[in-house]
């Protein structure tokens, strides 16, 4: 007769094994997955705290005598990485360190705010006065214009590439004007206001005599801030031509014919050459991504209930 019993025990025992084993998969699979997410998570921290700016943000060690940079790049606005507090920030700790022997500003800019590059004008002065043993240089790369300029113009001495652009010592204010269009479109424009003047430039409406006069008033005063702080910046220096303040830009070798400029070099060049303290350290302050997202929706704010035409006033 057939023995039944011993075919259930072999029987039984094999789906145990199946069982026993699809249950040790389960489990390596769940460890691999716990793994995998702790791994993402893991990255994706590491990318926040880089872009709130939780991690270090010098390049070179502190370590030994060293100089200093602090870089001005793009477009100089309250909201911008250009602005006067990242700007200011980064020379206030290059000035303090004990190991620095020099501060070089590296300026690739075409402008901005002049409000913005007063600030940094005045405290570069400042810094300079408090730390006389500690001397600023400003290197120019590609563009050194406007307010980039005005920046520049604080500095001991100027340097730049013989192809550099600088100049532009002028002030604008820019916008558009669109008299007649919406009459064209079949639109209505309703702007009531508290103030003769509180429509101020307004580009739906035709500009007054009276209001192009304030405007052109108002620049040139900001102008002949900008042509005294110059002045008083590159002193004897500078070369006696109208053409210098008339808005115009000049290459590097140009530049230091006019008195605009001091010598040809790069950073790297005037750390080893100048400053004698070949070592350089970036003090740059790197704006955090929640930093730069409070800025622009800050200024996009004020914008709005200020209620300003246009870009406003630009050492551009």
């Amino acid at each position: 007769m057939a023995d039944y019993g011993s075919g259930d025990g072999w029987e039984r025992q094999v789906l145990e094994k199946l069982a026993s084993a699809a249950l040790v998969e389960q489990r390596r699979a769940r460890r691999w997955g716990i793994f995998f997410k702790l791994l993402g998570f893991g990255y994706l921290f590491v990318l926040l705290f880089i872009g709130l700016g939780w991690m270090g943000q010098k390049d070179g060690a502190l370590d030994g005598k060293h100089t200093a940079v602090v870089t001005l790049e793009g477009e100089i606005s309250g909201s911008s990485a250009a602005s006067a507090e990242n700007v200011i920030s980064g020379l206030q700790e290059a000035f303090e360190d004990s190991n620095t022997q020099g501060v070089i500003i590296r300026i690739n800019s075409p402008g901005g705010s002049p409000v913005q590059a007063g600030y940094i004008f005045d405290e570069i002065r400042r810094l300079r006065s408090k730390y006389p043993d500690i001397p600023v240089y400003a290197v120019v790369e590609d563009v050194c214009a406007s307010g980039g300029y005005y920046v520049a113009a604080a500095a001991d001495k100027i340097f730049v590439d013989k192809a550099s652009i600088i100049g532009s010592i002028g002030v604008l204010m820019d916008g558009f004007g669109f008299t007649g269009t919406l009459e064209k479109l079949g639109i209505e424009r309703r702007l009531m206001t508290a103030g003769s003047n509180k429509g101020f430039l307004d580009p739906f409406s035709p500009l007054p005599p009276d209001q192009k006069a304030y405007a052109e008033t108002m620049l040139e005063e900001i102008h002949q801030q900008f042509i005294k702080v110059v002045r008083e910046g590159r002193g004897t220096r500078l070369k006696d031509s109208p053409e210098i303040f008339s808005g115009l830009i000049w290459t590097g070798a140009r530049s230091i014919e006019l008195g605009l400029a001091d010598d040809f070099g790069s950073v790297d060049s005037v750390a080893r050459d100048v400053v004698k303290a070949e070592k350089t350290v970036d003090f740059t302050r790197q704006e955090s991504l929640a930093d730069r997202i409070a800025k622009r929706v800050g200024a996009s704010f004020a914008s709005t209930l200020a209620g300003l035409p246009g870009r406003g006033v630009s050492l551009r």
